[in-house]
């Protein structure tokens, strides 16, 4: 039975609010980690049945689609601007980031070493953080950066060490990955373009399935494979990854610093091993393990307040 008065249920009320309003920035921290490392995993995945191109195409224009079809049965409220910028964003973050991940993989890079160059991102992003967009970088956050810059060297050392399964030149692939998303993050930050989150995904995604359809159409590798499998890689990227992780990275970006979104990148080479231990039996070593309290640690030096 209930036995709190009216009153004293209004009393508590604003504590229950307050605890949920302090849980919020954790929710979107974790699922940006989480949905941000499935990508990884998701371009293993498709490469294994179709080019690159291929499954970037179709990606996009399911995703793309789906959303323009509702942001347009809603009404969109973007003016020319906002638009202009939104699509110039989406060219980096979506068609240059995913091109360079995903080619990465078809070409033999592992998903961990994509990660680990992916997650020289804070690094960079910091750096220009400062002169481009004023945003003071603390002590404690520098010092954060470089603790995880070791642990994701820690996670994926193996990876480094093993004999090369990919060219040399793949590997420059998720580095122009890295910093295309650099270029759209500190673009994103200082043009402060407007419009809903559903429509600025809508025109990003919509951007990325014209040239992506366009590239796959220029090299004859459009016409999807039948294998279901494809299709079940095509779900993973639209709903985990571009859904998913595009939607938490520009969520948490909206309610906080370049810095401490960008250190949130150096949890998704733990995570992916993660991903990949689960779905494809893939080993993690001790300096995994030992790798992923750094990175933790890491995190926590960039993201606590200041005093």
């Amino acid at each position: 039975m209930d036995t709190l008065t009216p009153s004293s249920r209004a009393l508590h009320a604003p504590e229950r609010f307050s605890r949920v309003r302090r849980a919020v920035p954790f929710l979107l921290a974790a699922g940006l980690v989480v949905m941000w490392s499935s990508g990884f995993v998701g371009a293993e995945l498709g490469t294994g049945y179709a080019p690159a191109t291929t499954l970037l195409a179709w990606r996009f224009l399911i995703v793309g689609g789906l959303l323009v079809a509702w942001c347009l049965c809603r009404g969109m409220r973007m003016g020319g601007r906002d638009l202009a910028l939104h699509a110039g964003i989406g060219a980096l973050a979506q068609a240059g980031y995913l091109y360079g991940v995903v080619a990465a993989a078809e070409a033999g890079v592992a998903a961990g070493t994509s990660a680990l160059v992916a997650a020289l991102q804070p690094v960079v992003a910091a750096a220009l953080a400062l002169p481009l967009l004023g945003e003071r970088v603390r002590g404690r956050q520098i010092l954060g950066l470089a603790v995880g810059l070791a642990g994701v060297g820690l996670v994926v050392g193996s990876d480094l060490l093993r004999p090369a399964a990919a060219p040399w030149w793949a590997y420059a692939l998720p580095f122009g990955a890295m910093l295309s998303l650099v270029a759209a993050t500190l673009v994103e930050r200082r043009a402060r373009p407007g419009g809903s989150l559903l429509e600025a995904l809508a025109v990003q995604c919509g951007v990325s399935a014209v040239l992506f359809t366009a590239l796959a159409g220029a090299t004859g590798t459009l016409a999807p494979p039948a294998d279901p499998g494809f299709w079940g890689a095509v779900a993973w990227v639209v709903v985990l990854s571009t859904l998913g992780g595009y939607g938490l990275y520009w969520a948490n970006l909206a309610r906080t610093s370049v810095a401490r979104v960008s250190a949130l990148l150096y949890l998704t080479p733990p995570t992916t091993l993660v991903w990949t231990w689960l779905m494809f039996g893939a080993p993690v070593s001790a300096g995994a393990l030992a790798g992923m309290g750094v990175c933790v640690l890491a995190v926590w030096l960039v993201r606590s307040p200041a005093r």
